[in-house]
């Protein structure tokens, strides 16, 4: 036992010095908006209840190794014993209750922070409505587009504070994945197909986003900044983004599809107006899936910003 402690001790602070210093960036742990709450809370949730079971599994190794060491001649020696009721009570009961428990946890969170449900306005703003913001991954670079303004930027994501946020999401590269740690939900994307997220920042400040997935040379940098600014700041950033002199068409998204690492940030002033549905498309014979109806719709050829359901 004496030689037991020091490497047990050792762990322990070797353990407890690598969290203090990775502290700092443990940004999940600071949410920024009730899905990163949410998310946070779970992760807290989920490991208490591993807790209850290691520390009580440690704590009792550690007794058994003392009680019952080979110098103590004063415990019972019992080589035939093979049952205990109340040991295997603890042993099966506690684990099947935690497993039931964390079952109906997890049931009850998939639902609650499915990324397709749409975020309800706040209590003190009710009317605000929320903005489109259609994400397209690049090598190695990420592509904003806002519909509702019509521009578009790399890099940097700029939302309003307090306001729900909706996103369409696909890749016109390889498989990737989007994610804010700050304001939560990682979503994969990939070419062809599109997905959904509903994201909002209760307070502004500027928040890392990144790809949890390998995506090649530049995947350590395929990062961007989110921005979140009040109202005021929001609009005198759309008119900033609109004084670019950058238009973003088939030309310009043709040397922007290029590969690049350490992408910097540029705006565009306009942007084709199905240029997403475009991008979508291209991997699909032309079709695309409108998800208001669910119908499979086709990207016409011979105007950009056409277009007509497809004949049978």
């Amino acid at each position: 036992m004496k030689k037991l402690l020091p490497k047990i001790t050792l762990s322990v602070v070797g353990l407890t010095s690598t969290l203090m210093l990775g502290g700092c960036n443990l940004v999940l742990f600071d949410p920024k908006g009730p899905i990163g709450q949410s998310e946070k809370e779970l992760i807290m949730m989920t490991v208490g209840a591993m807790l209850c079971v290691v520390i009580p599994v440690i704590i009792a190794t550690l007794i058994i190794a003392r009680r019952y060491r080979a110098s103590n001649t004063s415990a019972t020696y019992s080589p035939k014993w093979d049952f205990s009721l109340p040991i295997e009570i603890c042993m099966w009961g506690i684990p099947m209750c935690l497993i039931a428990f964390l079952a109906y946890k997890t049931f009850v969170s998939s639902h609650e922070l499915d990324p397709y449900k749409p975020i309800a306005a706040p209590a003190d703003n009710p009317q605000v409505k929320p903005i489109d913001v259609q994400v397209v991954a690049l090598n190695w670079k990420w592509l904003f587009i806002y519909p509702e303004y019509g521009i578009a930027t790399v890099n940097q994501l700029v939302v309003p504070v307090n306001t729900p946020v909706s996103f369409r999401l696909t890749s016109d590269a390889t498989m990737n994945s989007f994610w804010i740690p700050q304001l939560g939900s990682q979503v994969y994307v990939m070419a062809g197909m599109q997905t959904q997220l509903h994201l909002l920042a209760s307070t502004e400040g500027d928040y890392l986003g990144e790809t949890n997935n390998y995506s090649g040379a530049g995947y350590s940098d395929m990062r961007f900044r989110t921005l979140v600014k009040d109202e005021k700041g929001f609009q005198d950033w759309i008119e900033k983004v609109r004084a670019s002199s950058q238009d973003l068409n088939n030309e310009t998204y043709a040397k922007l599809h290029e590969d690049s690492i350490k992408n910097p940030v540029e705006y565009y002033a306009h942007v084709e107006p199905v240029l997403f549905d475009t991008i979508i498309a291209k991997y699909n014979n032309g079709m695309v899936m409108d998800k208001a109806t669910g119908q499979m719709i086709h990207m016409s050829s011979s105007q950009s910003g056409e277009m007509k359901h497809a004949e049978e």
